[in-house]
């Protein structure tokens, strides 16, 4: 299979044409994934929200099928990180798949403040894609590695690919669930988070992590919260944990 492929009940090969409405993606280990019927969900809920009467083409049952060919294409050796997309071409969505390798995993990250979040979908991963990249560009131009979102409240949303957690003594805390907040997978599978709504400066001395599907666990060394050298201990002991959570899907 060539990088990208379209899905019309088989697969034919794809460009990277077209407007990108919704995406998802998750490493694949040896074959393994985290969380993969997690991520087809939330590709299929937000899926969902784009199928009008206008794409007679594009149903829940097509998306089901795309997902279980995808899960079938998966390579078995090897780390990747592929890309699942609904994509609006001409008057038609299609979805299309596109395999990637990996990219190596970070084990520490370095938060950029870019002030109130701007998304307009913020629940639908893809929606916001060029304004997403657009702020995490920013973040690296000024020697991070990821924008922090705030609410218009400033309290602490997520970062432009990741989800934010915090602790406060032995309890592992992150904003609310809602709609102003991506539903993240990996933060879903470490177990359950305390929803509390937090400024930047009240999580000035508490250990602040940034979690994703491509690297895990990764403590925030700048940008938010405090860090310690003792934290990448902790950091590494739940990533170990996270690791457990791979199944084989082929």
């Amino acid at each position: 299979m060539s990088a990208r492929q379209w899905w019309d009940g088989g697969w034919s090969p794809a460009d990277d044409s077209g407007t990108v409405r919704v995406i998802d993606s998750w490493l694949v280990d040896e074959g393994r994934v985290r969380g993969f019927d997690l991520h087809a969900e939330r590709f299929a809920q937000a899926c969902s929200r784009f199928a009008g009467s206008s794409h007679s083409r594009f149903s829940a049952p097509t998306t089901d099928a795309f997902l279980l060919a995808v899960a079938e294409s998966l390579p078995a050796h090897g780390r990747w990180f592929p890309r699942v997309e609904l994509v609006e071409a001409g008057s038609a969505l299609r979805l299309r798949f596109w395999l990637r390798p990996a990219p190596p995993r970070t084990t520490t990250v370095r938060l950029w403040n870019s002030g109130p979040d701007r998304r307009s979908l913020p629940a639908v991963k893809g929606a916001d894609l060029d304004h997403l990249n657009a702020l995490r560009a920013q973040a690296v131009a000024v020697g991070a590695d990821e924008a922090l979102l705030l609410t218009p409240e400033g309290h602490v949303l997520e970062g432009s690919t990741t989800s934010i957690l915090w602790w406060r003594g032995d309890t592992l805390c992150g904003p609310p669930p809602g709609p102003a907040l991506l539903s993240g997978i990996t933060r879903a599978l470490l177990g359950p988070v305390v929803p509390e709504s937090a400024t930047p400066a009240e999580l000035a001395d508490v250990p602040v992590w940034t979690v994703n599907a491509l690297h895990g666990i990764r403590p925030v060394t700048e940008g938010l919260g405090r860090f310690r050298d003792t934290d990448l201990t902790k950091a590494e002991h739940w990533q170990s944990r996270l690791e457990e959570r791979f199944t084989d899907v082929r």
